[in-house]
């Protein structure tokens, strides 16, 4: 059983960092696409960052330069660095995997964590 833990998030003041950390277990593969999404009230759910061993990493364009994606494949887990945030930052995040060796075209990710509440304040 494919099982992904969150840890990290919490209440930040603008320009102040948080990390989020993803612990995968159940999977026989560390090189899968993963990734970290987001989703605010009343939007839709976006994709912030992917990495996988084979394609590299990316970003979406509001998180370039002050987010950054690793991996702890000893650990297995997948981290999310935020630095600079912002009040838009605001947003439930999630970790999740694919069974997909590289993220381009992007693959689905049928495997999500529980989710955590980032809070940035002006």
């Amino acid at each position: 059983q494919v099982q992904l833990d969150q840890s990290g998030g919490g209440s930040v003041q603008a320009g102040g960092s948080l990390r989020l950390s993803c612990e995968v277990a159940g999977l026989s593969s560390n090189d899968y696409c993963v990734g970290w999404f987001r989703q605010s009230p009343g939007k839709e759910r976006e994709e912030v960052a992917v990495m996988a061993r084979y394609s590299g990493t990316a970003y979406a364009d509001f998180v370039k330069g002050r987010f950054a994606i690793s991996q702890d494949k000893e650990k297995h887990t997948f981290d999310l660095q935020m630095n600079s945030l912002k009040p838009e930052d605001t947003a439930m995040y999630y970790c999740a995997t694919s069974l997909s060796w590289v993220c381009n075209p992007r693959p689905k990710f049928p495997y999500w964590g529980q989710g955590t509440q980032v809070t940035v304040s002006s």
